[in-house]
């Protein structure tokens, strides 16, 4: 097979979808593969080594509670969380020297700005959902965010 033909060839099989062509005759014999198949490779890591520095000394245990103590139960937020739709910075006011948005108890109205998340220089004022009372916020001004981290925890109203 000549150049042109084999030109021709890789042309033809370049323009399909085709991924592999073979051809195989008397006096030679041809491969053409298109892309690579991925590659897996599997590596064991090594099983973790557990050591104690110089002069470690384990806590001392808790001590126990007593029966019949009532024990405190953690403190769960009741309510609804508005998550950030974006990762970037949570700013709980318009500016450095005014007021916040929102505060806790406040009862804010649907499309009410409760902060702004920036995001690559442009501040995106995230907006209340529907009418409801802040019950926490989540965060702290400048702090950093991500997507789906809780902003604000809400009862709706």
């Amino acid at each position: 097979m000549d150049i042109k033909d084999l030109r021709l060839l890789i042309k033809l099989v370049t323009e399909t979808d085709i991924t592999e062509f073979e051809m195989d005759n008397s006096d030679e014999k041809i491969i053409i593969k298109r892309g690579h198949k991925p590659e897996y490779i599997t590596v064991a890591a090594p099983a973790a080594q557990q050591f104690a520095p110089t002069g470690y000394q384990p806590a001392p245990a808790a001590a126990p509670v007593a029966a019949g103590a009532p024990v405190p139960a953690p403190a769960v937020d009741a309510g609804d969380t508005l998550n950030s739709p974006i990762v970037g910075t949570f700013y709980e006011a318009p500016g450095p020297d005014s007021a916040p948005y929102v505060t806790v108890g406040q009862v804010v109205e649907k499309g009410q700005v409760l902060c702004i998340v920036e995001a690559m220089k442009l501040m995106n004022e995230i907006e209340a959902e529907c009418k409801c009372k802040i019950l926490k916020v989540c965060k702290e001004n400048a702090q950093a965010v991500e997507f789906g981290d809780a902003l604000f925890v809400i009862q709706k109203l």
